[in-house]
């Protein structure tokens, strides 16, 4: 078995307001296979760019673990909540980078790591203002429900978009809340289809974030790649006039 290298052979940091990664990073113990995971460009580029070494960072929707992973992999303090165990048990072992001596230093930066399982619209564990950045990549309504029902509180089962907002804005009050005053939270989500007509999730997240007193820095576009059944789609799309959704809006928003 070939050892993955532990940090990317080619990175640049990401300057205007579209992203594109054509191959998904593959660094160190990132995987692909825990569905809707975000890709590690984006979360090292908004590491490098809002955060530096030694701060704390949260990621209250931490799904397949690559905030932490990076976060073990940069030098940053991660704490990284979920409320499926799953979630948590796949980020745990992420945070193992193997037995090497090159892995060693960045196994100990994964134990420092704080994980826990818990709800992002109660961050009690937290205290207010000690946190220096946010980066979340929320479900997106109901389009991949994680734990198909089981799980009370699990945002990725609610179908009304209306109120999955209304809970997106707890959350949002909650990340003001321990964020500290200057400092930024970035949220990447994305739209759907319903009944043939385009579902604007992204601008009820946005609108949401700025009831709970974030401003807007950014709004970056982040373009989408390889995704499921693509071929199947676009043929559909032929067939009955519609264009599929291929971007996500990466918000940046700071409390001031």
């Amino acid at each position: 078995m070939v050892q993955k290298k532990l940090q990317p052979e080619i990175f640049d940091l990401e300057c205007s307001t579209v992203w594109s990664f054509k191959r998904r990073g593959n660094w160190a113990t990132h995987r692909s296979g825990y569905r809707g995971n975000w890709s590690p460009q984006v979360v090292r580029n908004l590491l490098m760019r809002y955060s530096k070494e030694g701060d704390i960072v949260l990621d209250p929707m931490v799904g397949g673990g690559t905030t932490l992973i990076e976060c073990a992999l940069t030098g940053r303090c991660g704490i990284g909540i979920d409320i499926n165990p799953a979630a948590i048990s796949i980020t745990k072992e992420g945070l193992y980078f193997g037995d090497t001596e090159e892995a060693e230093k960045y196994n100990q930066a994964g134990g420092e790591q704080e994980i826990y399982i818990g709800d992002a619209r109660d961050l009690t564990i937290i205290d207010d203002a000690s946190v220096d950045f946010v980066l979340t990549h929320p479900p997106y309504s109901d389009i991949v429900k994680y734990s198909k029902g089981a799980i009370k509180g699990d945002l990725s089962n609610i179908h009304s978009v209306e109120s999955f907002c209304d809970e997106i804005e707890k959350v949002a009050e909650e990340l003001f809340r321990v964020l500290k005053t200057g400092g930024f939270c970035a949220v990447l989500i994305g739209d759907t289809r319903r009944e043939k007509m385009y579902i604007p999730i992204s601008a009820g997240v946005l609108q949401r974030f700025l009831c709970a007193g974030f401003h807007l820095k950014e709004d970056i576009i982040k373009l989408q790649h390889n995704c499921r059944a693509t071929g199947f789609w676009v043929k559909k799309s032929k067939e009955y006039n519609f264009l599929l959704i291929m971007h996500e809006h990466l918000f940046i928003f700071v409390k001031k």
